[in-house]
């Protein structure tokens, strides 16, 4: 039987959760705002500055994004409470599965806007600079790197974002032993921020011939890409630039020519590599890039050294550090009651926030 109160409950949840989003967003000043922003686009000075160009076209599509997410979590709660009220009239149960289908879509999408309204911080909307490097665990810590980098660049694939590989020093017997890469797309970095950290796997070494249970480490970065803002001054006299050639597989450019280049701070001692690029020029732009952010990381990490908003606590890649526990060895032993036999159960134990996406990864593996 069709309880319309039931859902009616729940819809009037989801329009108090829209409303509640809408003035966290500030939906109608972005609406203004979004006008202001094509008027500047329009203006002849703009479309020769390509760096003032780029910049208004991300926030353009940051702010049509918001509204867009707004709209879409509107148009989908007016169309519940239309079939609420079909149902009602004309008594056609066979709706309801359709309702439910819609409610769920609500849900999603406003979660999704709840989301947007969460990611409000100063560079949450930019995109993300990310290093994995191995930690204590010799091979099994290469490899745990190349899983984690398979991890991140499919979530981002999934959600739409843009990655590109800057760098990779692969293991010398399997895996990665450190690699920096980008993901492009609204918001990156907001999302990304909480997994800067040491992830900690326990699993059975597929490298051990005895099967033994092994403990690997890697650790995380996760830098906001930072246009030249002012924020930080960089003299080429505190700049140690090394070119050399580029890794791989072989190729045009790969192997024949130093495109590649490394750049070290002298100051802090910050080291910053760029190869992924087919000219010198660009990998330097690129690696200037990472050198700014990594600054402007370590300038907001000092001022905020008591929140730690940006860099958080610097830990050790090993033991004790970890903000994460990826366990997939079987360590319990259940008994089958129907054969008598034991057998290990497979679980994933976390430490700490999660994302969503790591979940469905662990379900999938």
């Amino acid at each position: 039987m069709f309880k319309a109160d039931d859902y009616r409950l729940r819809a009037k949840s989801l329009a108090d959760t829209l409303q509640e989003t809408k003035e966290a967003l500030d939906i109608d000043i972005l609406r203004g705002r979004l006008a202001e922003l094509k008027a500047e686009q329009e203006k002849p000075e703009v479309w020769g500055n390509l760096e003032l160009s780029t910049k208004l076209g991300r926030e353009v599509s940051s702010v049509e994004g918001k509204i867009n997410a707004y709209e879409k979590g509107k148009k989908a709660l007016e169309e519940v409470n239309d079939v609420i009220d079909l149902i009602e009239e004309t008594g056609e149960e066979e709706l309801v599965p359709e309702l439910d289908t819609l409610l769920a879509t609500a849900e999603e999408d406003l979660e999704d806007m709840r989301i947007r309204s969460l990611l409000r911080g100063k560079y949450d909307g930019y995109n993300a600079l990310l290093t994995l490097h191995s930690g204590a665990g010799g091979t099994e810590s290469c490899d745990w790197v190349s899983m984690l980098y398979r991890m991140y660049t499919r979530y981002a694939e999934r959600n739409g974002f843009k990655v590109t590989e800057l760098d990779r020093l692969d293991g010398d017997e399997a895996g990665i032993k450190s690699v920096d890469f980008k993901i492009e797309g609204e918001n990156a970095y907001g999302y990304l921020k909480a997994e800067k950290g040491v992830h900690r796997l326990v699993r059975i070494s597929p490298f051990d011939a005895n099967k033994r249970r092994h403990t690997s480490f890697a650790s995380l970065e996760v830098m906001p890409e930072i246009e030249d803002d002012g924020d930080v001054e960089i003299r080429s006299e505190d700049l140690k630039v090394t070119t050399y050639r580029s890794s791989g597989a072989g190729g045009q450019h790969i192997n024949k020519t130093e495109s590649a280049i490394r750049i070290q701070h002298i100051p802090t001692g910050i080291v910053v590599s760029c190869q992924n690029e087919r000219s010198q020029i660009q990998n330097r732009e690129m690696a200037m890039k990472m050198l700014r952010s990594k600054l402007i990381e370590l300038k907001e990490s000092e001022r905020l050294a008591n929140e730690q908003n940006i860099k958080g606590e610097i830990k050790k890649i090993e033991w004790g550090s970890q903000i994460r526990s990826y366990v997939f060895c079987p360590y319990t032993l259940v008994k089958d009651h129907r054969t008598g036999c034991e057998t290990g159960n497979i679980q994933a134990v976390m430490d700490g926030d999660i994302q969503p996406f790591i979940i469905d990864y662990l379900k999938k593996s």
